[in-house]
């Protein structure tokens, strides 16, 4: 919970930069096949990505907050909010992704986690 809310901040932050500026990518690892081509993996953030980690973040710290005392006797405690902060990981991924490879990788990222929450019951 206090790592998602961190984000949130810095979320928040990144949405009052994104006010005065432009779109904002950061170029982080390159991945290269062969000569003729390679894959660069960053990630982007313009207003509408600003706007989309604030949510993903305010309501993943909502729903860890509910889940906390609603999940206190159960005994997949632990492994329940793993897979939360897992999926919240991976909705974030997704949102600030900068090329098509990598919206597909946090796509089936999500994809898991959705199927591991489903079936934690």
């Amino acid at each position: 919970v206090l790592l998602l809310s961190i984000v949130m901040v810095f979320s928040i932050y990144l949405s009052i930069q994104q006010i005065n500026s432009s779109s904002f990518y950061q170029y982080v690892w390159s991945w290269i096949i062969n000569n003729d081509f390679s894959l660069d993996f960053g990630y982007l953030i313009d207003p509408l990505t600003s706007i989309m980690l604030i949510l993903i973040t305010t309501v993943g710290i909502m729903v860890l907050i509910y889940s906390d005392n609603y999940m206190a006797h159960d005994q997949g405690y632990l492994r329940f909010f793993a897979y939360m902060s897992f999926f919240s990981t991976s909705m974030l991924g997704l949102v600030t992704s900068s090329n098509l490879i990598q919206i597909y990788i946090f796509w089936e990222l999500v994809g898991l986690c959705s199927y591991l929450l489903i079936g934690f019951w």
